[in-house]
């Protein structure tokens, strides 16, 4: 559709109109064309493009008229695509509760509705929103109202960022800095985690339950398995076995040497005993 564009271009370019005829200059030396009607850019592009598409064989029938197929494609519209949104955590908090740095501020019942609305969640932004259902977290699992520092409470601040990161690579998949964060995250949670299941598994397992963690035991080895690994394993395992086979027949024969010597000592001390009688 370009090139024909440019090619209508270029004639209206080498054109001089004359009454009656339309006919290119001398350097082309291209024989005269009938004029119909003048033409203009709009026109000429119409014209052109009405030509095209008439002309190729591939949107006509047997008896040269435009297929159906071609005009059921062209009155064809792409459906709108609605991405489903994910459920976020922040979905319980009210819109009408006020902002963390507002609800203690002694004023605001006395102010006007508008003013609590403005100053609400309704028009609040995501950090706001969040740094609020931190404290709510952090308000299951506190040992006191002053208790900002201590494993449970780190544990909650963990699991509400985890959280808004999950959601957030829900939506946007190829971030790789948010997901790395996440990762990381996830780790410092799994290490004070695992420190509270070790010294105080009662508070291990209230946590777990308030703020609604699944806790999986780590696995036994990290590494990749692989057929070079599990060859190796299992010949280091058959020598395993071997080496114990013969520790336990050499544990053996010292068992039944030492079982004699003292058999041996004792039949000594008994004849002792018995010449010993002989002779009183």
């Amino acid at each position: 559709m370009l090139r024909a564009l440019r090619c209508s271009s270029f004639v209206l370019s080498k054109c001089v109109l004359q009454p009656g005829l339309l006919t290119l200059s001398a350097k082309r030396g291209l024989p005269p064309l009938p004029l119909l009607r003048p033409l203009t850019p709009e026109s000429s592009s119409c014209f052109t493009r009405r030509r095209c598409r008439d002309s190729d064989p591939r949107t006509q029938d047997g008896h040269g008229k435009e297929s159906l197929a071609v005009q059921a494609v062209r009155h064809y519209a792409r459906p709108s695509r609605r991405k489903n949104v994910p459920p976020s955590q922040l979905d319980d908090l009210p819109p009408m509760m006020l902002k963390k740095d507002y609800a203690e501020v002694p004023l605001i019942n006395t102010s006007d509705d508008l003013v609590k609305r403005l100053l609400s969640l309704e028009f609040a932004c995501h950090r706001d929103k969040l740094r609020l259902k931190e404290d709510q977290l952090v308000a299951k699992v506190r040992r006191d109202e002053h208790d900002r520092s201590s494993t449970e409470v780190k544990v909650a601040l963990l699991t509400a960022q985890i959280r808004n990161y999950h959601e957030h690579l829900q939506t946007h998949p190829k971030d790789k800095a948010n997901k790395r964060r996440m990762l990381m995250a996830i780790d410092r949670r799994k290490k004070y985690l695992k420190y509270l299941r070790f010294t105080r598994y009662s508070t291990f397992e209230s946590v777990c339950q308030k703020l609604d963690i699944t806790y999986t035991l780590p696995p036994a080895y990290y590494r990749r398995l692989t057929r070079r690994w599990r060859a190796k394993k299992a010949l280091c395992m058959k020598v395993f076995e071997v080496i114990q086979r013969r520790k336990a027949r050499e544990w053996g024969r010292l068992k039944q040497a030492t079982l004699s010597a003292t058999g041996e000592a004792e039949k000594t001390e008994l004849t002792h005993e018995k010449a010993q009688g002989t002779t009183a």
